[in-house]
């Protein structure tokens, strides 16, 4: 098991900044990938960025390329994810989870945080 909890939600305007953090527990997560996705209302689960747990392996979302960065915070042992120029349509709820690096799938998956930006 890869208990997941994500922190750092909230209210912004557009063109704000928000940082959220997925904080794992449960075991070494060396040969895992941490992803971010997010679900607007009545929109389908969106991949937004993932990266490896030691890094280097980093990818994202067309949507969120140039605007959000996803890095391993060493320090606090968290996952972030800085969503800069944020727009309208980033609003909804936000997911960290984690697979297996050879896995395709992400089985674990923490309860979301939400993130609601205003025009």
């Amino acid at each position: 098991q890869v208990p997941l909890v994500e922190s750092g939600g909230g209210s912004v305007q557009a063109g704000g900044s928000l940082r959220l953090s997925c904080t794992p527990s449960g075991r070494t997560l060396t040969m895992y990938v941490i992803g971010w996705f997010r679900q607007a209302p009545g929109k389908e689960r969106e991949f937004v960025a993932s990266d490896r747990w030691t890094g280097e392996m980093s990818s994202y979302g067309d949507s969120v390329k140039g605007r959000f960065t996803i890095s391993r915070n060493r320090s606090k042992n968290t996952m972030d994810l800085q969503m800069d120029n944020l727009k309208s349509d980033d609003t909804g709820v936000y997911y960290c989870a984690a697979r297996y690096l050879t896995s395709p799938d992400y089985e674990y998956w923490g309860q979301g945080t939400q993130v609601t930006v205003s025009s």
